[in-house]
């Protein structure tokens, strides 16, 4: 089966579970109650290629492509447009974007920057042309996603409007400030003020990130993974060795298993 026939089977099977006589749980669905699982599919959609398994990577987004055509066919029942519209919609404007690759050739992009500015540029005039024309460079972000996701596309688009650290050096020794004026804080006690700074350097910390080409998501999952897997090594030992939990011993003899942990773990990677 190729790809339009295994699609149109797909759309063909959400039509007939949301039909007069389908299944009774997808007909009471509505845009609101299918916000949660559109989140959640998405989450394990990353969790499935962060574990490297191609199968489960295959069937998560198969889920994930499922609540897109459930959403479709519920504004198509409610007359505003079709799963097509959406296939149609997204086709165009890849190709409108990407002029270098679809257009006479009097468009030229020979890197990943180029294409972005172009991008952009393209964008924002698509949005004058609708009368849709946002007031600032950071309109667009949605305020529902994740913090550490919203930091980043809020500095991407303060960058691309020409507010930014010039390098990376710089933005380090924000860092540094921010880290200083966190200490501060603390040493105040100012409750209010301690939030507020560490919501200073953890904003710094993401735009770090972005300088330096690193993904502050990946990062952090891959260092909660990391901690993960070594507190479990130790968990288990202090456990195996016959201790109640882990406060029965003190932090010398905690700090000498976390480094076995880590040992353990890098020689078995």
């Amino acid at each position: 089966m190729d790809s339009t026939e295994a699609f149109t089977r797909l759309v063909g099977i959400m039509a007939r579970l949301r039909s007069p006589g389908g299944c009774p749980w997808d007909r009471e669905q509505t845009l609101s109650t299918l916000r949660p699982y559109l989140l959640e599919e998405t989450y394990e959609v990353l969790d499935a290629m962060e574990a490297g398994d191609a199968r489960e990577h295959c069937e998560e987004l198969g889920d994930l492509l499922l609540q897109v055509v459930f959403q479709a066919r519920v504004r198509e029942e409610a007359g505003d447009f079709d799963i097509a519209d959406v296939a149609q919609a997204i086709a165009d404007k890849l190709v409108r974007r990407h002029p270098h690759v679809f257009g006479d050739g009097s468009v030229v992009a020979d890197d990943a920057a180029t294409v972005v500015k172009n991008w952009s540029e393209i964008k924002a005039a698509e949005k004058a042309s609708a009368g849709t024309q946002r007031k600032s460079a950071l309109d667009g972000v949605p305020a529902a996603l994740p913090a550490l996701l919203r930091a980043t596309r809020i500095g991407e688009k303060a960058a691309a409007a020409g507010f930014d650290w010039r390098e990376a050096g710089g933005v380090l020794d924000k860092l540094d400030e921010e880290a200083l004026e966190l200490r501060e804080a603390v040493a105040r006690g100012d409750r209010a003020s301690i939030e507020a700074e560490m919501g200073d350097y953890l904003f710094t910390l993401v735009n770090a990130c972005r300088h330096l080409g690193i993904d502050a998501e990946s990062a952090l999952r891959g260092t909660t993974r990391r901690f993960e897997q070594r507190f479990r090594v130790l968990e288990a030992g202090v456990l195996d060795d016959g201790h109640p939990n882990l406060r029965a011993l003190d932090d010398e003899a905690l700090e000498r298993r976390w480094q076995a942990a880590k040992r353990l773990l890098a020689g078995a990677s």
